[in-house]
């Protein structure tokens, strides 16, 4: 006999809504280690989410060395000095580079996502025109471990300010793999009731109907 699903009410619904307002790129991170009981939930979480012809394309790989994550560090920071050079205006290169753009340094869990390009599991299911369906469903995974991060008050930074092979090297990651994220995971150091670009002025979050079209 299946199960009966379940049945989520108004207060439900009104919780979810406070989660998905609440959730935070994190760049200020206390350094208390996360429970590795928390760590091993998220993961969970994240093999739950939707992936094309259930694919489950996502890789994690958890930098536990301090020499990897300092050479990553010293990477990101490099590759975020080349980055201020494409601001022509010198007012916003230098607005560019008053952000703090991750937390490499003081996060306790690094973590590097990739998508497997050539999975075994789905056997090549809904990616015939759109091959790319294995990257979103790699998306999909962080979105949702993100959420139940949140959850636990626990906080995620997505730092893309990488060259993917520099990583890949880094990780010896396989040859089929891709990467999609590099996440920094841990405590925020203090709560942000705005999000912390919109809080430093370079950008905030803009009208849905300037998202929305109808043809």
């Amino acid at each position: 006999m299946n199960e009966a699903p379940p049945s989520f009410d108004e207060a439900f619904a009104a919780q979810l809504e406070q989660l998905l307002h609440w959730r935070r790129d994190v760049r200020h991170f206390d350094v208390r280690p996360v429970p590795e009981d928390d760590i091993q939930s998220v993961l969970h979480s994240a093999s739950l989410a939707p992936s094309v012809g259930n694919s489950q394309p996502w890789r994690f790989v958890r930098l536990r060395s301090t020499e990897l994550r300092a050479q990553l560090a010293t990477h990101v920071d490099e590759q975020s000095a080349l980055a201020a050079e494409r601001y022509a205006d010198a007012a916003q290169r230098d607005h560019y580079k008053s952000l703090k753009l991750h937390g490499l340094r003081e996060a306790p869990e690094v973590m590097a996502v990739f998508c497997d390009g050539e999975p075994l599991a789905g056997k090549g299911l809904g990616i015939a025109t759109m091959p790319q369906m294995l990257d979103y469903s790699v998306v999909m995974a962080i979105h949702t471990m993100w959420l139940v991060a949140r959850v636990r008050g626990i906080g995620m930074g997505w730092v893309s300010i990488v060259d993917p092979e520099f990583v890949g090297r880094l990780v010896d990651a396989a040859p089929s793999w891709r990467l999609i994220a590099l996440l920094c995971i841990g405590y925020p150091s203090e709560p942000a009731a705005t999000p912390e670009l919109e809080e430093r002025g370079w950008q905030s979050r803009e009208a849905l109907a300037q998202r929305t079209f109808e043809k």
